[in-house]
């Protein structure tokens, strides 16, 4: 996933010769804070929201549905940068390894899991250096198997 996940990907690649390309998902930004997020939404347009904390937030339809297309244009925007005309890799019957630089809620990756297993891997294994205690929760039962080297169980971060 871009931003700190290609150089961490791209280390895991070339470490173990594996073919590399770039999955672009974007948390939905809170509107008064946008190092947050309640939700996020995938390259192919899959969207996966936070309920609990969209309740907990109060948050207007308006203001969802705001952030939504803002981020929505910024995914296409992304994917233009990213990956120009290029495609998404068939992904059926391989092992796809899900990187990023780290995990703090986990709804990002866990867009992109949902996303990915719609197309028919063998295996979805998830890479991060460092997660929130949460995020692995939220992401164990969505895939295979999430490597890991350090899990907070502290205070929420980013």
């Amino acid at each position: 996933m871009p931003a700190g996940g290609v150089s961490v990907g791209y280390a895991l690649a070339k470490e173990i010769a594996a073919p590399m390309d770039v999955v672009v998902v974007r948390k939905i930004q809170i509107p008064w804070n946008t190092e947050a997020g309640f939700g996020a939404i995938t390259w192919d347009g899959k969207i996966v929201l936070n309920q609990a904390l969209v309740e907990q937030l109060n948050l207007t339809e308006e203001e969802m549905q705001t952030a939504i297309l803002r981020t929505k244009r910024n995914v296409q925007e992304r994917l233009r940068m990213f990956k120009g005309q290029k495609s998404m890799p068939d992904l059926k019957d391989k092992v796809v390894v899900l990187v990023d630089d780290g995990l703090a809620s986990g709804f990002t990756m866990l867009a992109a899991a949902r996303s990915v297993k719609q197309k028919a891997p063998k295996k979805v294994i998830i890479a991060v250096p460092t997660a929130s205690l949460g995020a692995i929760e939220l992401l164990a039962p969505e895939v295979d198997e999430i490597v890991c080297l350090n899990i907070r169980s502290g205070l929420s971060f980013a």
